[in-house]
């Protein structure tokens, strides 16, 4: 129906020996379900347009002996249902089928169950599943693997001194092994003969049995990872949730639209035959066996679960098996893997020889599925994930659970009216735009490379050009004599590409002749000369920033090679060649933990490359033998490239990373383009090319063209183009040497907003302005960086906050603040009435008890509240005419959301008084689960579904904080009430180390990824910074509390880091402090004014501003800069009077993208959402520099003037 081909699947009944067979598995009921349910599935997939051919079914009577056998010559698409029925089972919890559907296909080669059975000595079931993907004498490498294998096991018998089993195992196994090398035999029989076999010189080291196997399983894996037969079978396709369950959705839906009476809520009770809206009378008989699927599966009683990688918890890396975006045959990082087929031996593995993988040959399948996520995670230990779906169905069938709205990838939010089509205004260059990048954190502000060599920032709002370079050799002569002989001919150079860094503090430039330079930005007209490098001979063609292990720029030329240079020192890192033309571009990504490069080059050639010197993993052609541009989606799940041959035919293609083909080919590009097409794409669905006088939108789902705009005229023929992060402004090249801006609605709102008011270079990255040293540590990048088109998310690194806000900070709106009339006296901001700000205490019908944590989602479209009672609650805005974003707002009223089921989300109490304990949460990153704690044992539920998938843990101690690791979601940081801190796996319920520092129980953690340490603060008003390599303690400090003042003996003290990473935010019932880690020098404090202790404090999304609540009910809102007092709202400004009852705020939350919104969590158990009136746009004025505001960093302020006012008591 849909063209597929068919499947070669045979049904075969063996009744006769369903017997040995369950006995063999050992659950026959499991066993029965399973292939029941298989059954189930293929007729679905025939009914989904998939034809199923040669199905014969030879059973009589039950289902129960039927058995799913694979002709040996499978199609593409026989590979990927495999794939998917071994998702399902894994989900379902039938282990032992999932391992035999393993072995049977031979698809994929599960090196965690392989590792389990070699450590517990199952030696037959180890050769059993080993069978299913090779034999001893296929190659040297399988020989050795058995080999290795039947000697630890023999070597095991002599060792028990089990001699009779000992002969066994040589005369049935290791004989084998003697036709190849007879002496080697001799020498085995020969240890029957000793007391010991260690008396063997070559085997005086064999310690325990334990030791022994560890010893010889790193051994394995590396001969597996070697050996071509395991190739492309160490990593199971990235499978959104549940993805068979989604199909079935679907086929539902489709069936559902057909039906002549379509109910609204049909009743569908079956899946063994078509779905139709009969009358009552015609309803059909459900069948039993489907049960199970009409409900999310829960996991066992038990253990904790291991989760998968589309759970809160992604798998650990495994360094040997994960495959260079599915097209490189499992490369590994350095160092490379040793592994060594040589002779067999009775000493230890021989690890000397290192094998370097094969690259791949391609399929010649187009048209594979792409197994990628929005999330990016691959599924090496397929775990279960709860059952839990990624896709929504906006049809009205769904009888499994659908996504919580954040988790979509959001395609279906935007439509092409989205796209920025309207022309703002013209920015007159004076020379040809060659290329443009807009900054990654100020939207605003847009840089543009010229074919004169002209480098240039413009403030889009202003529309003045904020700060130019003309090219110019900085150090003409130390350059070499080509490159100087070169310039005494000509001084004049184009760019050819232009690019800012991740936090766009600093900004590379390739010049047509031999010569990069880097620029630091951090404000206007403050565009300052970094570091200069001759990076090739002959013109560089394009660079691209990346981060190995620390930031770097990589860089490719004329010269054929690509190199990789240390952007602090202009140190050369790496030198990659291979190229036989001139390399065009360069794609900087990772997967998992595996850095890697894609290059192409001018002869259409696609090239990938780790950082190993170890040569190319990958040689492509790219469509049409084009000079081709290469780059990842936003969320790095898809990759796109574009290109021109010399022919002047164009190709915008989407390519299939877990085939090495094209999935998809554009269709609309000219055949006769002049000029390299250019392309970009904005909001992980929109693709965007200028071509032919004009620009051309895809839909990434769709090949056909969406819509074209030419601009209102002037674009050259292949113009450049690019979108902003936001997907909101677009930039353009014109014919007459200027650059067209395009906005949408929201664009047009975001420059009208700033208007006539003038660049601030605070406005900047604070980063920007840190003392020069932390230039060097930029943090690791957890999506595409520096990719090659725009809508790149930003990669500021996840930052672990004061609620465990464990977030990136992603579509964060610039902050514009207004120029002040110094000529007058500055006073800080009185808020005391409801009509001077908007507030909005948020719906609420359950049982009101204070909110002791609060957090906004990371998409910014809910909040989530934990009381004292141990009940979570969860409110969510829709999207509407009111409010378009569906983003959290205090002008439109959210909704108190819960599932159908009406359960709530509450805590595990055990004996604990719900008012004496102390809660505490973290959110998952995708914001489909939260961790929690309220006194009893850590609780894991799933926001869709407000179920608990599981809780571990159990006190005593407490957990009294939670915080993930930044890098690693398998590890969590639990503060304890025992004053510890507990670093868990929680893939494998394993307390890693335990750390010991404080006095009293934790109140805080806070991970820094750029300086790679984690902080702690406790009840003791202690800080302690610990490291994330070995977690030995760092530094500690004591929190300086003022003369005259008598802390609580249990007084909470917090930390967040600000967003550069280095700079720490510590809050305690008497102060704000801001720290420099790793060394916790202080280096401002704000002590709380008498009107009462400080309950909470938070820095906004931005980190230019702190918003603090103190017991009073009054907030007060901070410049971060200084901690200089800017505005006051008071309890009148947005709670309702009420003598009886003493009502502050415990908790803040501030908005993830919205710098001047904030929550409140109350004691009264309400929850306001405060924000700035749409006119003021910002809460309070800041002071003028005369009266104390400085840089925008507080480290530039450390030394400054310290007079305090009754209301700022600063240091």
């Amino acid at each position: 129906m849909l063209g597929f081909q068919s499947f070669n699947i045979v049904f075969v009944c063996e009744r006769a020996q369903r017997g040995e067979r369950e006995r063999e598995r050992g659950s026959s009921a499991r066993t029965t379900s399973a292939s029941s349910l298989l059954i189930c599935w293929f007729y679905l997939f025939s009914k989904l347009g998939i034809e199923i051919g040669g199905l014969e079914c030879l059973y009589g009577g039950d289902l129960t002996g039927v058995e799913v056998k694979l002709l040996p010559e499978m199609s593409s698409l026989s590979r990927e249902l495999v794939f998917l029925i071994l998702q399902f089972l894994d989900e379902e919890k039938f282990k032992e089928t999932v391992h035999k559907l393993e072995q049977e296909s031979g698809f994929f080669f599960n090196m965690r169950y392989f590792e389990d059975l070699v450590t517990a000595g199952e030696w037959d079931e180890v050769e059993k599943y080993l069978s299913g993907f090779t034999k001893v004498d296929d190659n040297r490498y399988s020989m050795k693997i058995f080999f290795e294998i039947r000697k630890q096991k023999y070597l095991e018998a002599l060792d028990r001194r089990d001699r009779a089993k000992a002969v066994d195992i040589l005369v049935k196994d290791l004989k084998v092994f003697s036709a190849f090398n007879e002496e080697l035999f001799k020498e085995i029989t020969q240890l029957l003969t000793l007391e010991n076999f260690r008396e063997n010189e070559q085997l005086s080291k064999y310690g325990d049995t334990k030791s022994a196997r560890g010893i010889m399983l790193a051994e394995l894996k590396k001969l597996i990872e070697a050996n071509p037969l395991f190739r492309d079978k160490h990593q199971f396709p990235t499978l959104k949730n549940s993805r068979l369950r989604t199909l079935i959705n679907q086929s539902l839906n489709w069936q559902h639209q057909l039906c002549k009476n379509p109910r609204s809520n049909p009743d569908i009770k079956t899946l063994f035959v078509d779905h139709t809206c009969g009358t009552p009378n015609g309803a059909r008989v459900p069948s039993p066996v489907t049960n199970s699927l009409m409900n999310t599966a829960v996991p066992k009683a038990g253990g904790f679960p291991p989760l998968g990688a589309h759970g809160p918890f992604q798998p650990a890396p495994a360094p040997l098996s994960i495959p260079l975006a599915g097209w490189m045959a499992n490369p590994s990082p350095v160092p490379h893997p040793a592994a060594s087929a040589g002779p067999m031996g009775l000493g230890a593995p021989n690890t000397a020889a290192a094998l370097l993988k094969r690259p791949r040959t391609p399929p010649n399948n187009s048209a594979a599925i792409d197994y990628q996520t929005a999330d990016s995670e691959h599924v090496l230990k397929r775990s279960r994930p709860f059952g839990v779906s990624d896709e929504v169905s906006t049809l009205p069938v769904n009888i499994l659970p659908v996504a919580y709205n954040s988790q979509s990838h959001g395609q279906s939010s935007y439509s092409a009216d989205d796209l920025p089509r309207n022309v703002v205004f013209n920015l007159n260059q004076g020379s040809a735009a060659k290329s443009l990048d807009f900054h990654p954190m100020q939207q605003i502000l847009l840089l543009v490379g010229t074919n004169m060599g002209d480098v240039m920032v413009w403030d889009l709002v202003s529309r003045e050009r904020v700060a130019i370079k003309n090219f110019k050799v900085w150090d003409a002569g130390t350059r070499s004599m080509a490159l100087q002989t070169s310039l005494a001919a000509d001084y004049t150079a184009s760019i050819n590409r232009v690019m800012w860094s991740p936090d766009g503090t600093l900004c590379g430039v390739a010049y047509s002749k031999s010569i990069v330079h880097i620029y630091a930005f951090s404000g206007a007209n403050d565009l300052r000369n970094h570091l200069e490098i001759e990076a090739h001979t002959g013109s560089v063609n394009d660079l691209a920033f990346s981060y190995p292990n620390k930031l770097c720029i990589v860089t490719c030329g004329e010269d054929r090679l690509i190199k990789v240079w240390d952007v602090v020192t202009g140190t050369k890192q790496y030198t990659f060649e291979g190229h036989e033309a001139p390399v065009y571009s360069v794609c900087p990504h990772h997967k998992e933990n595996i850095q890697f490069i894609f290059s192409t080059a001018t002869n259409g050639k696609i090239k990938a490359w780790l950082y190993d010197n170890m040569g190319s993993r990958v040689d492509y052609d790219a469509p049409g033998h084009s000079s081709t541009t290469m780059a990842y989606s936003a969320d790095g799940s898809r990759l796109f490239s574009c290109g021109t041959n010399k022919e002047g035919e164009s190709f915008l293609v989407e390519w299939n990373e877990s085939e090495g083909a094209v999935k998809r080919t554009y269709h609309g590009l000219g055949k006769r383009s002049v000029g390299v097409v250019q392309f970009d794409m904005t909001r992980n669905r929109f693709l965007a090319a200028g071509d032919d006088f004009m620009i051309k939108f895809w839909d990434m789902d769709n090949v056909n063209l969406l819509t074209t705009i030419d601009a209102d005229g002037g674009l050259p023929a292949s113009p450049c183009i690019r979108f902003n992060k936001e997907g909101t402004l677009l930039a353009v090249s014109t014919s007459e040497n200027g650059v067209k801006i395009l906005a949408n609605a929201d664009g047009l709102r975001l420059l009208r907003s700033a208007e006539n008011r003038p660049f601030d270079s605070s406005r900047v990255v604070s980063a920007a302005v840190v003392k020069a040293p932390t230039i060097g540590t930029f943090p690791a990048v957890s999506a595409a960086v520096g990719a090659n088109v725009g809508d790149r998310p930003s990669p500021v690194p996840a930052m672990v906050g004061i609620n465990a806000d464990n977030r990136s900070l992603v579509d964060v709106k610039p902050r514009v603040e207004e120029s002040v009339d110094k000529s007058k006296v500055w006073r800080p901001t009185e808020i005391n009435e409801a009509s001077q700000c908007r507030s909005l205490r948020l719906p609420d019908s359950i049982s009101a008890m204070r909110v002791s944590r609060l957090i906004y989602t990371n998409s910014g479209l809910a909040i989530l509240a934990l009381a004292s009672n141990a009940v979570h609650k969860l409110w969510k805005w829709q999207r509407n005419d009111r409010n378009l974003t569906g983003k959290a707002t205090a002008s439109v009223l959210p909704q108190l959301w819960q599932p159908s089921s009406g359960i709530l989300m509450t805590n595990d109490l055990s004996d604990t008084n719900p008012e004496d304990a102390v809660s505490c949460f973290a959110l998952s990153k995708n914001d489909s689960y939260v961790m929690s704690a309220s006194g009893g044992k850590i609780s894991l539920f799933n926001m869709m579904t407000f179920k608990t998938m599981t809780t571990f843990m159990a006190p005593p101690p407490a957990a009294t904080f939670l915080a993930f690791h930044p890098r690693d979601n398998n590890i969590i940081a639990i503060g304890m009430e025992d004053s510890s801190i507990q670093i868990y796996n929680v893939r494998v319920d394993e307390v890693k180390t335990k750390l010991k520092g404080h006095q009293k129980r934790i109140t805080g953690l806070a991970f820094s990824n750029a300086l790679n340490v984690l902080v702690s603060s406790g009840a003791d008003a202690q800080l302690c910074v610990w490291s994330m390599e070995g977690w030995e303690k760092l530094s500690c400090k004591s929190l300086q509390i003022p003369s005259g003042r008598v802390a609580s003996p249990l007084a909470d003290t917090r930390v967040q880091f600000h967003q550069d990473q280095t700079h720490l935010l510590a809050v305690h019932e008497t102060q704000i402090a801001i720290y420099e880690a790793p060394k916790l020098e202080c280096l401002k404090q704000w002590f709380s004014p008498e009107r009462g202790p400080i309950t909470h404090a938070m820095y906004s999304c931005d980190s230019q501003s702190i918003y603090a609540s103190f017991e009073d009910g009054s907030v007060s809102v901070l410049s971060a800069s200084n901690l200089r007092f800017r505005c006051r709202i008071n309890p009148s400004a947005y709670l309702s009077p009420n003598p009886s009852m003493r009502v502050y705020p415990l908790v803040i939350a501030a908005h993830p993208s919205e710098p001047t919104q904030f929550a409140l969590g109350l004691t009264d158990g309400g929850v306001c959402v405060l924000e700035p009136l749409e006119s003021e746009g910002r809460w309070g004025t800041p002071p003028p520099a005369e009266n104390g505001a400085g840089s925008s960093t507080p480290h530039s302020v450390a030394a400054a003037a310290t007079t305090a006012t009754a209301d700022q008591p600063q240091r």
